[in-house]
């Protein structure tokens, strides 16, 4: 396989890429810190069946733990709040804006389910830094679902080098999710899912994720940026696509420090981590 000329060949069709989704656009206009835009945003919800099965299908979960039966996005929005649905419709607005088939292993399925799971773990660890440190609550949970959105772009934009990538990961499990990454197709997935950030103009912090999660050439200073860090090290406690064996059980101080969040929490922030990933391998089974 020869990847740099997968890179070249995909980043040329970049113009292609599809604008960001009408109601992702009005999601992202509206500003939820404003109680008078809630209305505005639920009506928005309502509208899109699609979106709004999923929210109200997601709440339901195990994921959030809500002990009755949602019936409506009001119920919804009511326990969940109003930035945390604005953060999970957006994010479905966005990835079904890229026409998706099921490559390997890599179907919609597995791909929703790694993605929860990283919004997930994100959030734990963020529950373990100092308060003065936290990204914002948005901005972690956005990061966490669409940190993945390059592998989107890959099979819009290449499904040949898409198939190829998700065959591997089917038939050679022995090796981390990364290290078949960088064997195959270097950071393309990452560059691509940057391209795309741009494009539907996501804030850079957000692009910074996509971009540097998996980048072993990431400037330092990219790589301790809290989502960043944040990102990289949820990867390192996750499944890795659904499988049940830890990528990476051997997380190094620094990745902690990088957070300041105290090594010796570890085993704690561990078991948290691992029954918030149960809990979003759950939604989709």
């Amino acid at each position: 396989m020869n990847s740099p000329n997968a890179l070249l060949h995909a980043t040329e069709k970049l113009e292609d890429l599809p604008a960001i989704p009408v109601i992702a656009q009005k999601i992202l206009a509206l500003k939820i810190a404003d109680d008078a835009c809630e209305r505005e945003l639920l009506d928005l919800i309502e509208n899109d069946p699609s979106i709004l099965s999923r929210i109200i299908g997601l709440s339901n979960s195990a994921l959030f733990g809500i002990g009755r039966k949602i019936l409506s996005l009001n119920d919804a929005a009511a326990l969940l709040g109003s930035k945390r649905i604005r953060m999970i419709s957006l994010s479905f607005a966005m990835m079904s804006s890229l026409p998706r088939k099921k490559a390997g292993l890599f179907n919609i399925d597995r791909f929703w389910q790694h993605s929860l799971s990283i919004a997930m773990t994100m959030e734990t660890l963020v529950s373990f830094m100092p308060k003065e440190l936290r990204p914002s609550e948005d901005e972690v949970y956005l990061a966490g679902l669409l940190h993945n959105i390059g592998f989107l772009v890959l099979d819009y934009l290449d499904p040949e080098l898409s198939n190829k990538f998700h065959a591997c990961l089917a038939t050679q499990p022995e090796i981390e999710a990364g290290q078949i990454e960088m064997a195959i197709v270097g950071t393309s997935h990452c560059e691509l899912g940057a391209a795309l950030g741009h494009h539907w103009e996501l804030p850079e912090s957000i692009i910074s994720v996509i971009r540097f999660h998996h980048s072993v050439d990431a400037n330092p200073v990219c790589l301790r940026q809290p989502l960043v860090a944040i990102a990289i090290l949820a990867e390192k406690l996750l499944p890795t696509f659904g499988k049940n064996e830890t990528v990476n059980k051997k997380i190094n101080p620094e990745d902690w420090e990088a957070l300041d969040i105290d090594p010796v929490k570890a085993d704690q922030i561990m078991a948290k981590a691992q029954h918030h990933i149960a809990e979003a391998a759950a939604i989709l089974s």
